[in-house]
């Protein structure tokens, strides 16, 4: 079992080191989060200007000019900043127990899923309910395909295409193209360039 160094669960967890998720702090920051999901997910399209402001309470940042269609799912949503212009199609989940940060004019197509949890492959840990957490961070101008899983710990660098349905298991430089389970580059793009996807 991890040491106790005398932190609470939440500033374990926000350091990245191993944490308990059933603790009282970190509990109702996920009830504050899921009432803050529910409303938005049940606000109708008609009504964008009270999307956005339950998206503005519930995000750590959103940038100007970005959409995101729900159904959206977070464990806390303050620890989510997306930049400016960007779209998430419908069912993004971003379990943002660690920094998940989007940059600018990023595509997310729809049930695409940010896992930043991580769990012990220790049988004793795990049963113990310790876990921890490793953050996303994706780059500009990024296009993750639909149904893609990026895992925890992982980045992708600005312009990258990742195909639908790929997992990506590890960082993936600027201006490429991956695909498959675990991603893999299959090409580098040419900025400027034509062709599509």
């Amino acid at each position: 079992m991890p040491d106790s160094d005398g932190r609470s669960m939440r500033e374990r967890m926000l350091a990245g080191d191993p944490y308990i998720a059933d603790d009282q702090e970190l509990a109702e920051l996920g009830l504050r989060a899921m009432d803050l999901m529910e409303a938005f997910n049940a606000t109708p399209a008609r009504d964008p200007r009270e999307r956005r402001r339950l998206l503005t309470e519930l995000l750590g940042a959103i940038g100007e000019g970005t959409e995101i269609r729900p159904p959206l799912r977070v464990d806390y949503g303050g620890h989510l900043r997306i930049g400016a212009r960007s779209f998430a199609n419908f069912g993004l989940v971003a379990l943002d127990v660690a920094p998940i940060t989007i940059g600018d004019d990023v595509q997310i197509g729809p049930n695409v899923q940010l896992l930043t949890p991580t769990h012990p492959v220790d049988p004793e840990l795990r049963r113990a309910k310790w876990e921890a957490a490793e953050p996303i961070t994706i780059g500009d101008n990024v296009w993750l395909g639909g149904g893609a899983i990026v895992l925890a710990g992982v980045t992708i660098g600005e312009n990258t295409v990742v195909g639908a349905g790929a997992v990506v298991t590890r960082d993936l430089p600027a201006n490429v193209v991956a695909v498959g389970s675990p991603a893999r580059v299959i090409r580098t793009i040419e900025p400027g360039g034509a062709g599509t996807a």
